[in-house]
């Protein structure tokens, strides 16, 4: 019997532990929305959870390996594809070729930037990284991380495809190839 007793009491407190965190992770959550007015710069609130399809992507500012601040928001008016990658990352290598082969022979044409997003930290294994693959396209660097966490890249490569509006059209998590990469900038506006 004091073994039934002492279980139940064991399975009441887990049960209370649970109920307690749940509602503390929900209030914090309203709080951090609750401090974004709109029209906010996302980078400088990284609470905020869920970009998605139709959402405006957060703007931000960063520098690119020339030492060039550049912001997200230079870019409206064109399709932007926002690349978010890492030197170490074999995925991210895979996919560098073709999205250099896609910007020499298509981007300008058909009024799309890409913006890879570096996420390591040191500036030279990014510049030796440029220089082995030899790509043309703004390299920025997150070398803090916010506007990767901003974006939720958690997983890379992770490439967010935006409207000339600014809008998100596509999220994709993982690596891409040439066609793919075509495919979903022709279904940008």
């Amino acid at each position: 019997m004091k073994k039934k007793i002492i279980g139940l009491g064991i399975i009441a407190c887990l049960v209370a532990i649970a109920t307690i965190s749940f509602v503390k992770n929900n209030v914090d959550k309203t709080d951090a929305m609750s401090n974004i007015e709109l029209g906010t710069d996302l980078a400088t609130n990284p609470a905020s959870e869920g970009i998605t399809k139709g959402d405006n992507a957060p703007n931000f500012t960063l520098t690119t390996l020339d030492g060039k601040e550049v912001s997200l928001a230079d870019y409206k008016g064109k399709k932007v594809v926002l690349n978010f990658w890492a030197t170490w990352c074999p995925p991210c290598k895979a996919e560098m070729p073709d999205m250099q082969n896609y910007y020499e022979d298509v981007a300008e044409k058909e009024n799309v930037e890409i913006l890879a997003v570096n996420l390591d930290s040191g500036i030279d294994k990014v510049k030796g990284f440029q220089e082995d693959y030899a790509l043309s396209f703004p390299i920025l660097l997150d070398e803090e991380g916010t506007v990767g966490k901003t974006y939720q890249a958690i997983t890379i490569p992770t490439t967010y495809m935006i409207n000339t509006d600014g809008t998100i059209q596509n999220k994709i998590v993982g690596p891409m190839d040439e066609q793919m990469l075509s495919d979903l900038v022709k279904s940008l506006n």
